[in-house]
């Protein structure tokens, strides 16, 4: 059995259990998945000031998850969090939902489709595929253009609009896998298997591949490098 933590911010009640759920589904015999809160709310628009503060926040949950004997841990969100700065603080893995569907996708496809929430978030999540030098695989990024504090209320339109904009990322961009870039679209709202029979090609979200990747890297003893990552306060 290994321990992963997931480290998820503030949201209204019902919206906090659908995320808890929807990590919970990942978990097995081997996999036992706890949840540590953060004092920061990711379910509105975060400006990229925003998303540089709450880093502390998510550097002491992973310092805290050691602590409690996880034997790696995952941010909630695509914006991997406080990953970069964690990685340098704890001995155990932190792996970036962001980072690891690109290149979980990596594995199934050639050529991704990326879907958001609202266009403010498509220069973001290039900057991040560059980052990761994942650029050069896709195709293009559309979005749903509805806020996650809307998708609850307006589910079908989701469902309709997310397949629709999957699909001409499919048929005029020539993607083989699809990414939704908000896990508040997939797999809280609509489920990965769902989307995959209906586009007839992968869907690679957010919540499960991490926490999946996060067990294997325990499970075979894989920790972050300390030549990429040194440990802070090493000379």
């Amino acid at each position: 059995m290994v321990r992963i933590a997931f480290i998820i911010g503030e949201y209204p009640p019902e919206e906090r259990k659908k995320r808890e759920d929807a990590a919970l589904a990942y978990a097995s015999e081997e996999v036992e998945i706890g949840f540590i809160s953060i004092g920061a709310s990711p379910y509105g628009r975060m400006s990229l000031d925003a998303v540089e503060a709450v880093a502390p926040l998510f550097h002491k949950a992973y310092v805290q998850a050691e602590k409690d004997g996880y034997d790696a841990c995952v941010p909630l969100g695509m914006i991997d969090l406080g990953v970069e700065g964690g990685r340098a603080l704890v001995d155990i893995p932190i792996i970036g939902p962001s980072e690891a569907v690109l290149h979980v996708a990596a594995m199934l496809g050639d050529r991704f489709g990326l879907i958001g929430y609202e266009a403010y978030g498509i220069p973001r999540a290039w900057a991040r595929a560059r980052r990761y030098g994942m650029a050069d695989r896709i195709g293009d990024i559309r979005t749903v253009n509805m806020p996650k504090s809307d998708m609850t209320a307006n589910h079908d339109l989701l469902v309709e609009t997310f397949l629709r904009e999957a699909r001409i990322l499919i048929d005029e961009q020539r993607c083989d896998v699809i990414i939704p870039t908000g896990i508040s679209q997939c797999p809280v709202q609509m489920k990965p298997d769902f989307l995959s029979k209906e586009l007839g090609v992968p869907v690679v979200e957010g919540i499960g591949a991490p926490i999946r990747l996060a067990a294997m890297f325990a499970h075979l003893g894989y920790k972050h490098s300390r030549i990429r990552f040194p440990k802070a306060g090493a000379d």
